[in-house]
């Protein structure tokens, strides 16, 4: 699905009025349709509603939906807030309708007045500022917003929290209202997938209010996500005259004295993600561990308490390099001299991340189409500091150009950066997955996919699909406190099982 701008949106929204011959109040109609459908099927007429309304489409909007309910039976009233004189058109169409209906459902919010008696449990619905949004809000507006943020009531938000920009972090300190849920209109917005700003939307809903479908598939975005449909165009089910060296040879690099859980997790997932054959390339001292925890793994050794050799790495079709591995100066000489020599594209993750860190002139040796794994610390040590989530995304952007690379950088909705520019966002997942060991199965499940042959932008984004579906299956008998990297590893089959035709 992709992900568009603002302007994107608007324009999106006008072809659609255009080609099917529709007013902009019919599409207003139709989108307050679509949230009063989400708001009733959730709530029963028991349920009290206040909703809070601006001066713009976001507030005409709100009063549509207030007319709705209250025809369905429902309690329901509307603030109109008079920061501008200046309604515009459907706004004050719907206003309109309203007022004859029963004037009494509507209250006009004079300025720097403020509502403070709304009983806690009445629903907020917030419809005061929409995607329109050009500069933080100010003055008795913004005075406002933090006084309804305050407030303890449910909060459902109408296509974006009032307050959030939809293709930016918001300033430090900016008025925002914190919403539990935000039913977004067609697409999700970039604000919603990034920490700083995802925080306020809540749990985001996407409404279907029919917007043209030439328009979407024929306008660019550098940015989609990654979802079931696209998974399943990505997979390759196995057929049936195969042998294990079809799949691929995997060699997974990695582990250290202390250390040897990470790289046994990423061999084990490697095998699950489907690879034929599997072997480890690990120090001696973790010999016993490697071979217990996979079994079905072969094993060789280099050095006793750290790898001071890479070796066993031409036969591989693909090589998952870090986990466990260690920074320490004979690792990092064989490291480089690996990078040296190997052409093929590799996935780099962990203690192979810190080393680029430490060494920037190894960063030109990588080759060209390598999967680099970072959090945003790992990024940060290797590609620099930015200032917040959506410039690191865009600063991961450059470098995957520059350096012809896939790099996913993991948070709450991972992205993968293809050498092309493209961001896609995985949605799945959730925050169980912030447990050690979590990454090391992803490594895994990247390289399993790369010995098959996917390409490395599809294994990385495959990977990381199945990684955080098989986080949610888990869910089912954990939670989100208990999950644990092996909980993952465990549910990957299920992941599979839900692309097969």
């Amino acid at each position: 699905m992709k992900i568009f701008t603002a302007a994107q949106i608007r324009a999106c929204d006008a072809y659609t009025i255009h080609a099917s011959a529709i007013t902009s109040a019919e599409l207003m109609e139709r989108a307050a349709s679509k949230c009063v459908e989400w708001i009733t099927s959730r709530y029963t007429k028991e349920a009290l509603f206040v909703v809070l309304c601006g001066p713009g489409n976001n507030g005409g909007d709100g009063l549509a939906i207030t007319r709705m309910l209250h025809r369905m039976g429902y309690g329901v009233k509307a603030f109109l807030l008079e920061f501008s004189k200046q309604l515009s058109p459907d706004c004050s169409y719907n206003l309109q309708r309203l007022q004859n209906i029963d004037s009494s459902l509507i209250n006009i919010v004079p300025p720097d007045t403020f509502i403070t008696d709304i009983p806690e449990h009445i629903i907020i619905i917030d419809a005061i500022l929409g995607t329109g949004l050009s500069r933080p809000a100010e003055g008795w507006v913004a005075s406002f917003i933090r006084q309804i943020d305050q407030l303890p009531n449910p909060k459902i938000a109408i296509d974006v929290p009032s307050g959030l920009p939809v293709d930016t972090i918001a300033e430090k300190d900016a008025a925002i209202v914190r919403a539990q849920h935000t039913l977004s209109f067609q697409f999700y917005k970039r604000s919603f997938l990034h920490p700083e700003t995802g925080r306020y939307a809540g749990e985001v809903h996407l409404l279907d209010i029919g917007l043209d479908e030439t328009f979407i598939s024929a306008t660019h975005s550098n940015y989609q996500t990654v979802d079931t449909a696209i998974a399943k165009s990505l997979f390759r089910p196995r057929e049936t005259f195969t042998h294990k060296g079809t799949f691929g040879t995997v060699l997974i690099v990695g582990g250290s004295f202390g250390l040897m859980g990470a790289v046994s997790l990423t061999a084990r997932a490697a095998y699950r993600a489907g690879a034929g054959r599997v072997r480890g390339l690990i120090p001696g001292a973790g010999y016993d561990i490697f071979q217990t925890i996979a079994p079905e793994a072969m094993c060789f050794t280099s050095g006793e308490k750290y790898i001071k050799e890479i070796t066993e790495w031409e036969s591989a079709d693909a090589i998952g390099i870090g986990p466990g591995l260690g920074t320490e100066k004979k690792t990092q000489e064989a490291f480089a001299d690996f990078l040296d020599a190997c052409t093929a594209p590799i996935v780099i993750d962990a203690d192979a991340l810190n080393i680029l860190g430490e060494k920037e002139d190894l960063l030109h040796k990588i080759p060209a189409g390598s999967i680099l794994t970072p959090h945003p610390k790992e990024f940060e040590r290797v590609f620099g500091h930015t200032a917040n989530s959506m410039l690191r995304l865009e600063h991961a952007r450059t470098q995957a150009m520059k350096y012809n690379i896939t790099i996913v950088l993991k948070d709450r909705y991972t992205a993968i950066v293809t050498p092309e520019g493209e961001c896609w966002y995985n949605i799945n997942g959730n925050p169980g997955l912030a447990t050690g060991g979590s990454g090391d199965v992803l490594t895994g499940l990247i390289t399993g996919l790369l010995a098959q042959k996917y390409e490395p932008h599809h294994a990385a984004m495959l990977g990381v699909y199945l990684h955080g579906l098989a986080a949610d299956i888990a869910l089912a008998d954990q939670s989100m406190e208990s999950l644990i990297a092996s909980d993952v590893l465990t549910h990957i089959g299920a992941a599979f099982k839900t692309l097969y035709s």
